[in-house]
């Protein structure tokens, strides 16, 4: 792997820890504005578009979302990366884990995500994108 400059690395890092303190906050404007104008969230089986984030967050549980230092690999203007995550809902403090697999592009506002998507990890020891049939996330529009 070629070597990334450490201000790459640092700034990509406050893009992702301010993805998390936006959705902790539930302050949706924070968390769109980390992405690309095309930029997409996937999970529980659908790719939801930029122009869905505020009703998909409006229907998420509110809580704390705890990320690890994301594993990176940056490349010129576009990159990779996984991120561990542990959400603790507010109201029953349970909890849901697993990590995010990204995409990232440098824009002309800085480093962005491009694309984000969850994996689950269950009690079980499956690993999934979540439940499709959860009947309190809207569809995706696009």
């Amino acid at each position: 792997m070629p070597e990334v400059p450490i201000d790459d690395v640092i700034e990509v890092q406050q893009l992702l820890a301010r993805y998390a303190v936006g959705m902790t906050r539930d302050d949706v404007d924070a968390v769109v504005e980390v992405f690309t104008p095309d930029g997409t969230y996937s999970a529980f089986g659908d790719t939801y578009p930029l122009s869905d984030f505020p009703t998909l967050v409006a229907a998420a549980p509110k809580g704390l979302f705890l990320v690890g230092p994301p594993a990176l690999e940056l490349d010129g203007d576009v990159g990779r990366g996984e991120q561990p995550l542990c959400f603790v809902e507010q109201t029953t403090h349970d909890m849901r884990i697993g990590y995010y697999t990204d995409t990232y592009r440098r824009t002309a506002d800085g480093w962005r995500l491009q694309t984000r998507s969850m994996t689950f990890l269950r009690k079980s020891g499956a690993r999934d994108s979540g439940r499709p049939h959860d009947p309190t996330r809207p569809t995706p529009s696009g």
